[in-house]
């Protein structure tokens, strides 16, 4: 088969072979709470199977990269997207639209507090239960819906330090608009303020730094616009498939916004792996051969980024094998050290 007939899901899936053949076994960082629910299940926390440094594209002019291999929850990642883009970091809106992608680490900050605060104590089900049933607006909503650290916020919102908040993505929008060729369009989420024990008192929490650190736009040709995206950790086989959809519609939602034409979205990665508890689930998929690749559709009535709602987005002939359950693994958490360590002092 010549290189322009292989079918581009063929990347991805070459990719988790390299892993499974070529990777190293690591230990992964547990908090203790995290551990304990391990021990009550009589089961040892998984290991990643790690490479390092790889890079996949795809040009979403042959199709829109919605991994065929398995089916993908394209529902989630546009609320999720959605989600991002408000700049909100309180789970609410996606609790409220069935996503429960970020639950858990929500529940976990209310499980590791709950005690010291005089609360009751509350099963995950029970805690998305009290956030589904109250108004945003409620002060558990608004404490502990609130992730607090996450990427909508620092696209959006980055907190500067003369007390504005920046929104990244918005001064790109307004630079593709007015000198589409510049180099400097770039949304950045690694804020160490908010990041381990760099963080500030008011800035700890149990989310984990950002995987999807750093993302780049770039025009091409006439109006061709290209996304580049740095992913320093990368779940290859729950969590990769969801970034490479999720920003493959990011890249023709800001295209649409510019009035330029969406092209190639460009997936580089640092540390790229499988948990040792999707080993037989990754071995199925790799049974299986692509299908074509569905196409993505937005209203014609939608022209800024801001604008876009669930129902503007369509999904259209995506046919994929049935879905591979896996279990997620909520790994990492905050750990207390001296601050000083990792401030200059001159």
């Amino acid at each position: 088969m010549s290189p322009e007939n292989i079918h581009p899901e063929k990347q991805y899936l070459d990719l988790l072979s390299d892993i499974l053949e070529n990777g190293t076994d690591k230990e992964l960082f547990f908090t203790p709470e995290i551990l304990a629910e391990y021990e009550k299940k009589g089961e040892n926390p998984p290991v990643i199977r790690s490479v390092f440094g790889r890079q996949i594209r795809f040009d979403l002019r042959g199709g829109f990269p919605l991994l065929t291999t398995k089916k993908v929850f394209f529902r989630g990642i546009v609320h999720e997207l959605l989600w991002f883009l408000s700049g909100s970091s309180n789970i609410k809106y996606l609790v409220d639209n069935n996503v429960h992608i970020w639950d858990e680490w929500a529940w976990k900050r209310y499980n590791k507090m709950f005690s010291e605060r005089g609360l009751p104590e509350l099963s995950q089900d029970e805690f998305i239960a009290k956030i589904a049933s109250e108004d945003a607006e409620s002060d558990f909503v608004k404490e502990w819906g609130d992730l607090i650290t996450i990427y909508g916020r620092m696209w959006r919102r980055w907190p500067a330090s003369d007390g504005r908040e920046i929104d990244q993505l918005g001064w790109v929008i307004d630079g593709l608009r007015d000198k589409p060729f510049r180099k400097s369009y770039v949304v950045s989420a690694w804020n160490p303020d908010f990041i381990y024990a760099m963080a500030s008192e008011k800035n700890e929490n149990e989310v984990p730094p950002f995987c999807h650190t750093t993302y780049q736009f770039s025009v091409t040709g006439e109006k061709t616009l290209n996304l580049g995206l740095y992913q320093r950790s990368a779940d290859s086989f729950l969590g990769v498939p969801f970034n490479i959809a999720s920003y493959a519609l990011l890249l023709q939602m800001v295209a649409r916004a510019t009035g330029l034409e969406a092209g190639e979205f460009v997936h580089t990665f640092g540390d790229v792996h499988i948990y040792s508890n999707h080993f037989d689930q990754v071995k199925e998929q790799l049974s299986r051969e692509p299908k074509p690749f569905p196409r993505v559709s937005l209203s014609d009535a939608v022209r800024e980024l801001d604008d876009f709602s669930f129902d503007d987005i369509a999904l259209e002939g995506y046919d994929p094998h049935p879905a591979i359950r896996a279990e997620i693994a909520n790994i990492g958490g905050f750990v207390k050290k001296d601050k000083k360590l990792f401030t200059l002092n001159k």
